[in-house]
């Protein structure tokens, strides 16, 4: 006898994912089968425009016609997502994100409750908070009540229940408190309860390595770039691990041909992944031709349309725009957790 309801057999999990920007706010609907995992399937692909003026920078001037835009968008989705139970995710730009990471062997010495390096995992995360706080209004320069703070450890070597902190990592992601709550109440007030929010650059290098993995073999160390307002973000990919990160512009690198030439280190680069707003690339006279001249591989810009069941109806334009790649990443998101 089964143990589970046939109907529920078929049942989806749906996340979306909403990237709030200069070109507007796009929308992007994925599910997953709720037992048995299987592929994403987009259910949905949306934007709607937005005026010039309501966006300054990551500051919201305009919120009112912020929370239309966001009505219009959810108000656009068919019965079968307006129904579901919708994970949602927003982007936060990420020239408002600071992202900073340090050894924890570090923060630990800091706390003289630490002994030989090691640490009792039972109480680790509660211990840290403070030091957390502190470094990331050090890093900031802004104080830590006006800062929304996100941090993870890791990887730690166990043994026996107690953790060795020299090995492991702590990545602190912080942004100002104003940011995440504009976006909160704006998402709030057109009916979307938000359960993440999340860079943009990491849910488009979430999404470009969904891609990645249906287009390049495994073993393929592969580059991804995100082309956003702040610049190019890019990672070196190999064995599914980011091994080297870049950003351009930046004080280390004189153009963009020395950053992509840095991110890649002399290696064979088998592919190379590219998202974002690529009209953005006219602005350092560059092309994803040229991309692929001093990368020495193909460039592949990233798309929906080969994620996408044939049969289902969307935006034909939004399926091929590189940009959609955040909302897909967030949406991603919302799918998994």
């Amino acid at each position: 006898m089964s143990l589970l309801n046939p109907l529920l057999l078929g049942a989806r999990r749906f996340g979306a994912g909403i990237d709030v920007g200069a070109r507007g706010v796009t929308l992007v609907v994925l599910s997953q089968r709720l037992f048995g995992g299987g592929p994403l399937r987009i259910e949905w692909l949306g934007r709607v425009p937005l005026a010039r003026e309501v966006l300054s920078g990551a500051e919201i001037v305009d919120r009112q016609a912020l929370i239309g835009a966001l009505q219009d968008a959810f108000g656009a989705l068919p019965p079968t997502c307006a129904q579901a139970s919708l994970r949602c995710a927003m982007a936060l730009p990420s020239g408002a994100t600071l992202l900073a990471s340090m050894p924890l062997a570090r923060l630990a010495a800091a706390d003289r409750g630490r002994r030989a390096g090691r640490v009792d995992l039972s109480g680790l995360y509660t211990e840290l908070e403070p030091l957390v706080l502190a470094e990331a209004e050090r890093v900031s320069g802004v104080e830590r009540s006006e800062l929304a703070v996100d941090w993870r450890v890791g990887p730690l070597a166990l043994e026996c229940g107690v953790a060795s902190v020299h090995e492991a990592q702590v990545t602190i992601a912080a942004t100002a408190r104003a940011h995440l709550e504009a976006r909160i109440e704006c998402a709030a007030m057109a009916g979307v309860a938000l359960c993440a929010m999340d860079d943009e650059t990491h849910a488009a290098l979430r999404a470009m390595r969904h891609a990645a993995a249906f287009e390049l073999p495994s073993h393929e160390t592969w580059v991804a770039l995100w082309i956003g307002a702040d610049g190019v973000h890019g990672w070196l990919i190999a064995e599914e691990s980011v091994v080297r990160t870049m950003r351009f512009p930046a004080l280390e690198h004189a153009d963009l041909v020395e950053a992509l030439r840095d991110l890649a280190d002399a290696g064979q680069t088998g592919c190379a992944v590219v998202a974002g707003n690529l009209a953005m690339l006219h602005g350092v006279h560059f092309s994803l031709a040229d991309i692929g001249d001093v990368l020495g591989c193909p460039v592949l810009p990233f798309e929906c349309a080969p994620l996408a069941d044939a049969d289902r109806p969307l935006d034909a334009n939004l399926l091929h725009d590189p940009s959609c790649a955040v909302a897909f990443g967030l949406a991603m998101r919302g799918v998994s957790e």
